[in-house]
């Protein structure tokens, strides 16, 4: 009798167990990490607004170069010069926070010649320093003054003057094209989807890239000999700048 027992408590043991390899098993965890491709249709579009603007500030860099036979005298040189720009320049109403120093190298300065067998050497001959100011300023009409003013105090080197806009300005002129360019995308969008017999439906992603203004540049690397003869410079004025902003559209479509 306790055999028969132990036998059908072992078989139903060994039915419990099979029953548990056949239970249905739970596919939602891998229903999750490997979800269906997304079968949505979209369209990318780039739009594009673009406006003048008015510039709103002057740059302007220049300053000193010097030569001495050594580092400390060219140096000091440069230094009693570039005071006298700075001072120059400040009674044209430039407050310190336009003024700053954009450059300063010192280079040794070396002299080819050939010996009495005909090589070539090179000897030190002394220094020369450059140090360069920039000027950057929205009162616009000091353009021709800074440049006078600096040649009258000393200064003997002109890289740049031109004029763009301030952070602030441009800034406040891409923001006021982001509309437009969004609305141009838009227009595109449905422009390429009329023939197609699809429309629009939704908005699927934006992202904004801006370009910055291209300023107007008046004069550019003028040396120590045009600086220096000079005295006379073309009228310089501002003109328009063109701004751009631009929006890629991915827009979500449905058939008609």
């Amino acid at each position: 009798m306790k055999t028969a027992l132990v036998a059908g408590l072992a078989a139903l043991t060994i039915l419990v167990a099979f029953a548990a390899t056949l239970a249905p098993v739970d596919n939602t965890a891998s229903a999750q990490t490997n979800p269906f491709p997304s079968r949505e249709k979209v369209i990318h579009v780039t739009g594009i607004a673009t406006s003048p603007a008015s510039p709103d500030l002057l740059v302007a860099t220049f300053g000193v170069q010097t030569k001495a036979e050594t580092a400390s005298e060219a140096l000091d040189a440069n230094s009693d010069a570039m005071n006298k720009v700075v001072s120059g320049i400040r009674t044209l109403g430039i407050a310190d926070d336009e003024l700053g120093t954009s450059n300063l190298n010192i280079y040794p300065d070396y002299e080819g010649y050939y010996d009495d067998r005909d090589n070539y050497h090179t000897k030190l001959v002394g220094y020369e320093v450059t140090n360069m100011v920039t000027v950057r300023t929205p009162n616009l009409d000091l353009a021709a003054d800074i440049i006078d003013t600096a040649i009258d105090a000393g200064a003997n080197r002109l890289d740049s003057i031109y004029f763009t806009l301030s952070p602030e300005r441009q800034i406040s002129v891409k923001d006021n094209l982001l509309e437009q360019a969004v609305i141009n995308a838009r227009d595109k969008a449905q422009k390429a989807l009329s023939p197609l017999d699809h429309h629009i439906i939704g908005v699927k992603s934006v992202s904004i890239s801006e370009s910055s203004a291209h300023p107007g540049m008046f004069t550019e690397s003028m040396g120590l000999a045009d600086l220096a003869h000079s005295r006379t410079l073309p009228p310089i004025s501002s003109s328009d700048q063109d701004v751009t902003t631009t929006v890629n559209v991915v827009f979500l479509i449905g058939t008609n």
